[in-house]
């Protein structure tokens, strides 16, 4: 059983609030020296079961569209890949061109699930965590594994 997508509502601030908070130590995110404020941006919810199973958010500019966070609350059976699919439907629908995210150089899951979805790795920006920890500084210096946070990994996919 996958999941159904739809988009973010105002219903659902509090529980997004909590669960970005949760996640990522604050509801701020830094992607390529911009400090986003999650809350603040479009998102779409995965439902499962009845019951809200995921979350990401994106940001639109120009013919670009970035997937600023996404949070699967249930791994391996599709909330992810669904989220990820209308987050590529609402790309279009914006009249974009690209659609990309960053990740950290720690993040070996992300890495996988996004080039099994077509996106490519297009740029590696040396030190550009260690230069965002001045944006937020509760980013953590070690991540996934106890690799050190260092370097933001630019995925892209082109959108027809």
């Amino acid at each position: 059983m996958g999941a159904q997508v739809r988009p973010l509502e105002e219903a659902d601030r509090a529980w997004a609030y909590r669960l970005l908070a949760g996640r990522w130590g604050s509801t701020r995110m830094v992607t390529r020296g911009v400090l986003h404020d999650l809350t603040r941006l479009p998102g779409l919810v995965a439902w499962r079961a009845g019951e809200r199973a995921g979350l990401l958010t994106y940001h639109l500019a120009g013919d670009s569209c970035e997937i600023v966070s996404l949070d699967s609350l249930v791994e391996g059976v599709g909330v992810g890949s669904a989220l990820a699919a209308a987050a590529q439907e609402a790309a279009r629908a914006a009249g974009c061109r690209r659609l990309w995210l960053v990740t950290t150089n720690d993040n070996l899951p992300a890495l996988r699930f996004w080039q099994k979805r077509g996106f490519r790795l297009v740029a590696v920006h040396a030190g550009a965590v260690d230069e965002a920890r001045r944006l937020k500084p509760e980013i953590p210096a070690t991540g996934l594994e106890g690799i050190p946070l260092r370097d933001e990994l630019e995925l892209a996919l082109a959108l027809q």
